[in-house]
């Protein structure tokens, strides 16, 4: 791992912990175990350090996407493994990160809906096209209606105004709304397999 890349991951760690709003470069030096006048010898400043962690982030997340829609068996199995990877990411975040984003840093909350928008849509909008051609999903959808209401689920758990963190544990509302979500689309044969990855047995 490059200074480079080490700084990036500090400040990750950092951001998903605290937030952005309270961490200073002094902090992200003191974790590090870095001079400031080191970092400041690649990020001009913190918000230099926060542009190019969204921009690692994103592309990151990206190639996951990418590398779990290739080597799942099924668009069904595809969602649980990307069940599984949301579920570790929001296990690692402070929920006052999105908060913020919204409130202090638009132009990065920005570049993350236009990611929401883009990538992952397009990547829900292809797994229903998957599983309608292979009957594990109903015909009768309407895949882009479907997409966005799936797309607004993620953005109710990132608001955080209908499941405060008080109230509510983030990553049980995440997998009960994937899960009420799967269980919509599915043909018989889907909720088949659906049991078969849960390791269930139900009656029809």
């Amino acid at each position: 791992m490059t200074t480079e890349e080490k700084i990036l991951s500090g400040a990750q760690n950092l951001v998903f912990k605290y937030g952005i709003k309270s961490i200073t470069m002094d902090d992200i030096a003191k974790h590090l175990g870095m001079s400031k006048k080191t970092i400041y010898s690649y990020y001009k400043d913190k918000d230099d350090i926060l542009s190019k962690l969204v921009d690692f982030i994103l592309e990151y997340n990206e190639k996951q996407i990418t590398e779990i829609s290739n080597r799942s068996k099924d668009p069904i199995d595809e969602i649980f493994q990307t069940m599984k990877i949301m579920a570790d990411t929001y296990k690692r975040i402070n929920p006052v990160l999105f908060f913020d984003m919204m409130k202090y840093y638009p132009s990065i909350y920005n570049r993350f809906n236009d990611f929401k928008e883009k990538v992952i849509l397009a990547n829900i909008e292809d797994n229903l096209k998957k599983g309608q051609e292979l009957k594990l999903y109903r015909t009768d959808l309407n895949n882009k209606i479907i997409a966005r209401l799936r797309l607004l689920q993620i953005n109710i758990i990132i608001d955080g105004e209908e499941f405060s963190e008080e109230q509510f544990n983030t990553v049980e509302v995440h997998l009960q709304l994937l899960d009420h979500y799967l269980h919509g689309i599915c043909t018989i044969k889907g909720h088949k397999l659906i049991n078969k990855y849960k390791e269930l047995n139900e009656e029809e």
